[in-house]
């Protein structure tokens, strides 16, 4: 298994965590474990869209494509963009490594409260 490093930028783009992940992981987790504010409030069985980032242009090409039931949620998410999607449906590969994703303004993590 090879490591990946994933970057999050905050909301006002100020902080930038970098962070290191296994082929395999899942975004969402990855987020929580280094305390990103990201509720996913379904434990992604996506029926929600707490989870919701917007990729960097330049990584979103390597996604698979959103499943439809992905895109209905993201229809519900607050500030989505043409390429924002659930961090619970993003499945780290190599293909990824060096993924940046932005966390929303509109993000609320009612749990970090």
């Amino acid at each position: 298994m090879s490591d990946i490093t994933v970057n999050f930028i905050s909301a006002d783009g100020k902080h930038i965590v970098t962070a290191k992940a296994s082929e395999g992981d899942d975004l969402l987790t990855i987020a929580q474990i280094n305390d990103q504010p990201l509720e996913g409030t379904c434990e992604g069985q996506m029926a929600c869209s707490t989870c919701h980032v917007i990729v960097d242009a330049k990584d979103f090409e390597n996604l698979p494509e959103a499943t439809e039931m992905e895109e209905d949620m993201l229809d519900l998410a607050a500030g989505a963009r043409r390429t924002s999607r659930l961090a619970c449906q993003i499945i780290l590969t190599p293909a990824l490594d060096g993924l940046t994703v932005r966390i929303p303004s509109e993000s609320h993590n009612m749990q970090g409260l």
